[in-house]
């Protein structure tokens, strides 16, 4: 396994002794140390999708570039006490000399087994990962589904809070007027506060984003890898201020209006 994933870090000593060891398993440092695991600890394994239950003990704990949550142990124990399982495995993990050479590999390997009973398929790790998820459904489009709703239910809400907010306002914008302020600089000037808290909101909502993702990705599986772009916070601030501007310009441009009479005289 080491041999095909040379990124994985494990001592040549508890290499040797898991090899030794046909109960013996290897687990990632961050799963070790979640559950406070050792070298020499038994491990426990109860089947869920085959009836077999597994007693292990862990000969090494190795060191990913990225938290993986695995265990790695030999097959053969599986084989033994699930024999029907024996002969199935479901892929194969192959290490090419460069990245150039992975097309030929690859129709190298299918070449080979075109006439076998269970014919190989095979494609980069990053085409086999993306086939797991593509397993889901279309998972972007329907990510893309609950933010377009997320997003125009609070352009509803922020409407109707700025309309409230500016209309008890009323009696203020009549003031401005008085001192000189024009339609326009109103205007602005009620936009402008729109838009900034938006953007405020905005960027307090992509940090903590931010750091929710980086959690999940330490925790391995299929969030390996997953982080927040600056691409993606600068289109969410984007969409902050378009919500906010949105929301704010209708309201604004009828408070901006309001005669000066009616504002002062008004009671609200």
């Amino acid at each position: 396994m080491l041999k095909v994933y040379p990124e994985f870090k494990l001592p040549p000593d508890q290499l040797e002794a898991w090899q030794h060891d046909r109960a013996g398993a290897i687990v990632d440092v961050g799963l070790a140390n979640k559950f406070h695991w050792k070298v020499g600890d038994r491990l426990n394994i109860t089947g869920k999708i085959f009836p077999v239950n597994l007693e292990l003990t862990i000969r090494g704990i190795f060191t990913p570039p990225d938290p993986t949550q695995s265990i790695y142990f030999n097959k053969d124990y599986i084989d033994e006490g699930f024999p029907k399982l024996k002969g199935w495995e479901g892929f194969f993990g192959v290490l090419a000399d460069s990245p150039d050479s992975v097309p030929k590999v690859a129709e190298a390997v299918d070449e080979e087994f075109r006439n076998a009973d269970r014919p190989t398929k095979t494609e980069s790790e990053h085409a086999f990962q993306l086939g797991f998820i593509g397993m889901l459904g279309n998972i972007k489009a329907f990510i893309m589904s609950i933010c377009l709703a997320v997003v125009f239910t609070i352009l509803l809400v922020s409407a109707n809070t700025m309309a409230m907010s500016i209309r008890e306002r009323t009696r203020e914008v009549a003031v401005l007027k008085t001192l000189g302020f024009t339609r326009n600089s109103i205007l602005g000037l009620f936009v402008g506060e729109a838009v900034s808290l938006a953007l405020v909101g905005g960027l307090i909502g992509s940090m903590l984003a931010f750091l929710v993702v980086k959690a999940m990705a330490s925790q391995g599986g299929m969030f390996t890898g997953m982080k927040v772009t600056p691409i993606t916070i600068a289109a969410a601030l984007l969409i902050a201020a378009v919500v906010g501007f949105a929301s704010s310009f209708v309201p604004s441009y009828h408070a901006a209006k309001v005669n000066i009479v009616d504002g002062l005289r008004h009671i609200g």
